[in-house]
C-alpha cells in the first residue's frame, strides 16, 4: 500500500460532516478520507502510542448506556492522544434514575462545554436523535442492532493495510447477522468500496431482506468460504440459543465455527478478523484466533487510529474551512503536533 499521507488540506472541500452516525450514508470518497487520515495518525504517533496535541482545548464526552471495554477505552485513548480532555458518563446512579430524560441529560452534559459526544445506546437511532438535539458533534458508538460505524471503518482500515484496495476481494461475514451492528457497518462500507461480501450463518440469524444491501447469502459455510480473502467472525450471543434461534452451541460450533478445517476452502492467506469479545472454541477456534493470518489485535490498535481520524475530522476539520492552507502546510502541522483549531 502506498505510504503517502492524507492530503489533509483537502478536508474543507471533501469533508463537510459534523457527525459520524453511520457508514451507510458515507461515500467512497469520505471513507477514504477517514482511512487515509488514520494512516497519518498511526504513523506520526508510532502505532498510536504517542501524543500529538492538535485538539488541545477540546473536550469529548463518552455517553455509554451499554457495557463496553474496547470501544469506550479506544475512544478515550484516541481523544487523549490528540490532546483532548475526556469525561466518562455512567448511566447507573445518574439523574436518569431520578426521572430525567435522556435528551435532558445529554443537553446538560453539553452545557458543560463539550465539543464531541460519543454515544452508545441499545435503541437504534439514538445517535441520530442526539445529532438533531445537540449543537456539538455526535459520534455513534453503537445503536442497538443498527450500526457501529467506527468498528466497520477500523475493520476496513485493517483490510486495506494488507491489500491496498478492495477491488476483487471476497469478504465473508459469519455469525449472527440479524442482531449485529458490526455486520451492518461492515457490509455498507465494503460494498461501497467495491468488495464482494458474502454472509453466512444459521438461517434463523440471517435477515430475509439482507440481499438488498448488496451481499450474497450462503447457509453452508464450506460454500461461503470458497475463495475467501478475509473472514470476519461475529460473536455468538448465548441468549440467542436460549431463545431457540439455533439448536445448540455445539451444533453452531460444528456447522459455522471457523477452524482450520473450514478454512481449507479459503485462500491460503485468508485474513481472520473478530470484533471481540471472542467465544473461543465456539465461533472461532483457538489456533485460528491466534494464528498467523489473524489480525484481531491489529484491529484493536487500528481502532485508536481510526477514532483519532474521526475526532480530528469532526473537531478539527471544520476549523480548516476558513483557512487557505496547502496540503503540505497542513500535513506539517499534524506531524509537528501543532494546534489546528
Amino acid at each position: 500500500m502506498s505510504t503517502d499521507v492524507l492530503d489533509i488540506g483537502s478536508v474543507p472541500a471533501a469533508w463537510t460532516r459534523r457527525h459520524l452516525l453511520d457508514v451507510e450514508s458515507l461515500s467512497a470518497e469520505e471513507i477514504n478520507i477517514i482511512l487515509d487520515s488514520a494512516v497519518t495518525f498511526k504513523e506520526v504517533t508510532a502505532n498510536c502510542a504517542q501524543k500529538i496535541p492538535i485538539l488541545s482545548g477540546r473536550t469529548c464526552a463518552n455517553l455509554f448506556f451499554e457495557p463496553s471495554t474496547r470501544t469506550r477505552t479506544s475512544f478515550s485513548l484516541a481523544a487523549r492522544r490528540l490532546g483532548s480532555d475526556t469525561i466518562d458518563f455512567s448511566s447507573s446512579g445518574s439523574s436518569l434514575s431520578k426521572g430525567e430524560t435522556f435528551i435532558d441529560t445529554a443537553k446538560n452534559i453539553e452545557a458543560m462545554g463539550i465539543d464531541v459526544v460519543i454515544v452508545r445506546h441499545r435503541t437504534p437511532g439514538t445517535a441520530h436523535l442526539l445529532a438533531q438535539k445537540l449543537n456539538c458533534s455526535v459520534i455513534n458508538a453503537g445503536d442497538g442492532p443498527h450500526e457501529h460505524p467506527t468498528q466497520g471503518l477500523l475493520d476496513m482500515f485493517t483490510l486495506r493495510e494488507r491489500w491496498g484496495s478492495f477491488a476483487g476481494k471476497r469478504v465473508v461475514i459469519v455469525g449472527d447477522l440479524a442482531h449485529s451492528r458490526v455486520a451492518r457497518s461492515n457490509i455498507h462500507g465494503l460494498v461501497t468500496m467495491g468488495a464482494e461480501v458474502v454472509v453466512c450463518g444459521p438461517p434463523t440469524l440471517i435477515p430475509l431482506d439482507i440481499e438488498r444491501l448488496g451481499v450474497s447469502v450462503e447457509v453452508d459455510l464450506k460454500q461461503a468460504l470458497e475463495g475467501a480473502d478475509a473472514v470476519n467472525v461475529l460473536r455468538i450471543q448465548m441468549e440467542r440459543q436460549q431463545r431457540g434461534l439455533f439448536p445448540s452451541i455445539d451444533e453452531y460450533a460444528r456447522r459455522w465455527g471457523i477452524n482450520r478445517q473450514a478454512l481449507k476452502n479459503a485462500h491460503k492467506e485468508c485474513i481472520i478478523m473478530h470484533p471481540g469479545p471472542m467465544n473461543r472454541g465456539i465461533e472461532i477456534a483457538q489456533d485460528v484466533a491466534d494464528g498467523e493470518n489473524s489480525v484481531i489485535l491489529d484491529q484493536v490498535t487500528n481502532g485508536v487510529a481510526v477514532r483519532m481520524a474521526v475526532l480530528y475530522l469532526l473537531s478539527g476539520g471544520s476549523a480548516l474551512e476558513n483557512e487557505e492552507t496547502t496540503p503540505q502546510q497542513t500535513e506539517t502541522r499534524v506531524r509537528e503536533g501543532k494546534q489546528v483549531a
